[in-house]
């Protein structure tokens, strides 16, 4: 009955602890601890691969020869339901009409628009019909086809949303269609008849001095590049007589100025003068804040509408896929468009991945190339670099962007400027502001940066890429 009795009291013996546990143990050990994560950092590849050029006076300006082409933008409508109209102002990204600006004029050629509806597969214009017309693409893609060498029909251009042809018709008479207009898919697209244009040009005095205009400089001499032309003349005997000539400049160039992204970093004293053991609390704190910052500074390259790539790209370096998802054919004719020297691609992580699931399809499998401790995928030798900055819309597309760099290669360049006051990194400066009376450190931290297309064929866009699940 004893002995009975004794066992809770011998249990309760046995459960004591015959050593330090490992809990107590930790308040005197040192424990060993990382820098603060985040997330949000990423591989930046477009800041690392662009090379960067020096703004004195934070503005770059970009000398070009002369170009006579004029300005070939895109259109936006409005709609009411599913009736759609152009934007009247709109109307002034037609080479005919750039720089118009009687709003009266531009708001009765908008109301003479027609709405026409196509299936995918119709045929919108036919190759040898009357040219008296001019095509506003609200919505869809067309393909435009012409003629190859043995009359078979070849796919020349895909063209979409905004996208406009049949312009120059405007001003010939008894003309013909050269290729024929197809829907590739379900296509919403506004007519201009050249008969409602004439009555226009015959009732403003304006629009008739803009056409006139335009005619001239249809017939100013240029290279195929659109640019002035230097006459040179080669192939000739004996004392042959030289063409003198000149190298014309464009009189108003483009400009760049520097770009900033700026916060204001706060820190209690108490935090940054206790707080510093074994990491600095000042420096890590900067360290992220630049982290992101950074990140900032390569959205804003790829974004603004004023300096970013997706917005500085020529409309006439922008393409469209020929089915959907980014395909090896896709990626081929980017490469007819910047093919000086292509430097390398950029491109959401998902459109890579719906690029690689196009080349399995097909059995193909690009060399990858190295890039530090990984591999970058390829094509055609041309390294493709993720780059999450590059939008994915609400309908799963997005683009896909090919450029030449370097201003020796009159290629994209990033711009920024070194040895600014305070500077930190290169053109990013720490600035001590004030101690509050909250006790609370303040410094500025700006980060200066734009970037330069040199020259319109240095940069590519394939737009609308799909890219699935």
């Amino acid at each position: 009955m004893t002995d009975a009795a004794n066992t809770p009291i011998q249990n309760q013996i046995e459960q004591l602890p015959m050593s330090l546990q490992t809990q107590a143990a930790r308040n005197l050990a040192t424990t060993t601890k990382t820098q603060p994560q985040m997330q949000g950092i990423t591989s930046r590849w477009l800041l690392k691969l662009l090379p960067w050029v020096e703004a004195v006076g934070g503005t770059y300006r970009v000398n070009r020869r002369l170009t006579y082409v004029v300005g070939d933008g895109r259109v936006t409508f409005t709609n009411t339901g599913t009736q759609i109209q152009v934007i009247p102002q709109e109307l002034t990204e037609l080479p005919l009409l750039r720089g118009f600006e009687d709003t009266e004029v531009l708001n009765a050629l908008a109301s003479q628009f027609v709405q026409q509806e196509f299936a995918a597969g119709d045929v919108i214009i036919r190759a040898g019909q009357q040219a008296d017309q001019v095509l506003l693409i609200a919505h869809g893609k067309v393909n435009k086809i012409g003629a190859g060498k043995y009359d078979e029909q070849v796919v020349l251009d895909v063209l979409a949303d905004g996208d406009h042809f049949g312009d120059y018709a405007l001003v010939e008479s008894e003309d013909t269609w050269d290729v024929t207009l197809t829907a590739l898919t379900r296509c919403t697209i506004l007519f201009l008849p050249q008969a409602a244009f004439q009555n226009l040009v015959n009732q403003s005095e304006a629009l008739q001095a803009q056409v006139d205009q335009f005619r001239a400089k249809l017939r100013q001499p240029k290279n195929q590049e659109g640019e002035a032309n230097i006459d040179i003349t080669s192939g000739h005997l004996a004392e042959a007589v030289l063409p003198g000539t000149f190298a014309d400049y464009e009189l108003n160039p483009r400009e760049y100025e520097l770009s900033v992204a700026q916060t204001i970093l706060q820190i209690n004293t108490r935090v940054a003068d206790l707080y510093n053991e074994p990491m600095n609390q000042t420096e890590e704190q900067l360290r992220l804040t630049i982290e992101a910052l950074r990140e900032r500074q390569e959205h804003e390259m790829v974004n603004n509408r004023d300096f970013g790539l997706l917005h500085n790209a020529d409309l006439k370096q922008r393409i469209f896929t020929r089915s959907g998802p980014p395909t090896p054919d896709d990626l081929d004719e980017l490469i007819s468009i910047v093919w000086k020297e292509p430097s390398f691609f950029l491109a959401h992580p998902r459109t890579i991945a719906a690029f690689g699931r196009e080349c399995n399809r097909l059995g193909l499998y690009p060399d990858p190339i190295p890039a530090g401790n990984s591999a970058i995928p390829s094509w055609r030798g041309i390294p493709i670099y993720p780059c999450n900055k590059i939008p994915v819309t609400k309908e799963r597309t997005s683009s896909i962007m090919l450029m030449r760099v370097g201003a020796a290669n009159q290629g994209v360049i990033g711009l920024h400027k070194t040895g600014i006051p305070d500077e930190y990194q290169p053109s990013l400066s720490v600035r001590f502001m004030n101690i509050n009376e909250k006790a609370v450190i303040s410094y500025l931290v700006s980060a200066y940066y734009s970037t330069a297309v040199l020259v319109p064929d240095a940069l590519g866009i394939l737009e609308d890429v799909e890219i699935g699940l």
